[in-house]
């Protein structure tokens, strides 16, 4: 897929993006140290959530209203989304600015006019969040726009994936790429089930990558080997700062050696050729090969007191041992002396 003139699949390097969410802790200035940090970690794209309150729920309070476990017990879902938003007329400037440092600007909308704010933007992609992976409606939306389309697949079954990219093709998105989530806030690494993600690669061929609530930097590394090309991460300034998100996002210098960590990754991956590699020319030199290991004299027979395998490996290969024990020296050789196919008869 192309996502804002980057190549993003399977042979490409991997596609880094910082996750703003509730960080900014409602403070405007903040959101930009965020946008300007992710810069500075070498993300290649910082993503925003595209809300008001009212478009996520209603103002209530009791069953399904409240949050009764988790990270958020005891929050409101009205409340919890009041705090968390990054509000509207944040965004122009804040797409502005990361255009200035040369950093992609994405989010993820959750409804309609979120989708025509990003479109007024010209947001380059979408990014539809777990939770809403079953809103065939918000989804057809976002998919009408034409842009490349990231979806996370949290909670999800098979089925509800293949209904979600059918909604998604169907109207009109061509770039489509499936992120394996578990939207546990934040997901112990025995949970996180990184295998589905050759899954999701192999069922329903598409870019693959890993939207990460763990915490710490192991599960990207691991995804990358994986198959994972795209990585979401939460970035915030100080987890000590607090905030909803807090608990599973990195902090800046963090955030930099997961990037360094996945670039080095995907170096180390290769090209998957077995074949002796540049820096293995001088060791190769270095291999065993057959030796006279004492004088001998021309018409001698060759036996193991005479040839040995040993470094270096400027005579003929070991394997072929068997065929010159038993042979006729055609010349004298002296100890120390590679053995080759000219000093030799091979006696049938």
């Amino acid at each position: 897929m192309q996502l804002d003139g980057r190549r993003i699949g399977p042979d490409e390097p991997p596609y880094v993006i910082a996750e703003l969410s509730a960080n900014h802790l409602g403070d405007r200035a903040r959101a930009f140290e965020i946008v300007e940090a992710a810069h500075r970690a070498g993300a290649d794209a910082v993503k925003l959530q595209t809300y008001t309150p009212d478009a996520m729920t209603l103002d209530l309070e009791g069953p399904g209203f409240s949050i009764d476990d988790g990270p958020w017990k005891g929050w409101k879902l009205y409340d919890l989304y009041d705090q968390a938003q990054t509000p509207a007329e944040w965004h122009a400037d804040l797409f502005a600015r990361g255009r200035e440092l040369g950093l992609t600007v994405l989010s993820s909308p959750f409804d309609a006019d979120a989708v025509a704010l990003l479109e007024g933007l010209d947001a380059p992609a979408y990014k539809i969040a777990s939770f809403e992976l079953v809103d065939h409606e918000l989804i057809a939306c976002a998919a009408a726009t034409g842009k490349p389309m990231i979806l996370s697949t949290g909670m999800a079954s098979p089925e509800e994936i293949h209904q979600a990219l059918a909604v998604a093709r169907s109207a009109g998105c061509g770039d489509l790429a499936l992120l394996h989530c578990v939207s546990g806030y934040p997901t112990p690494a025995e949970r996180m089930n990184l295998r589905a993600i050759q899954t999701l690669a192999g069922e329903f061929r598409a870019v693959v990558g890993l939207s990460d609530h763990s915490l710490g930097r192991v599960a990207p590394i691991a995804a990358l080997a994986l198959g994972a090309r795209i990585f979401e991460k939460h970035l915030t300034l100080r987890r000590s700062d607090g905030g909803p998100d807090a608990g599973f996002s990195l902090e800046p210098e963090e955030f930099e050696t997961l990037v360094a960590d996945l670039r080095c990754a995907w170096s180390a991956l290769g090209h998957g050729r077995i074949e002796p590699s540049p820096e293995e020319a001088s060791s190769l030199k270095v291999r065993r090969s057959l030796y006279v290991v004492r004088d001998v004299g021309p018409g001698e027979i060759l036996g193991r007191d005479s040839v040995r395998a040993i470094r270096p490996a400027l005579g003929l290969p070991p394997r072929y041992l068997p065929d010159v024990l038993g042979a006729r020296t055609l010349r004298a050789l002296k100890r120390g002396e590679p053995l080759r196919w000219d000093d030799i008869e091979v006696v049938p």
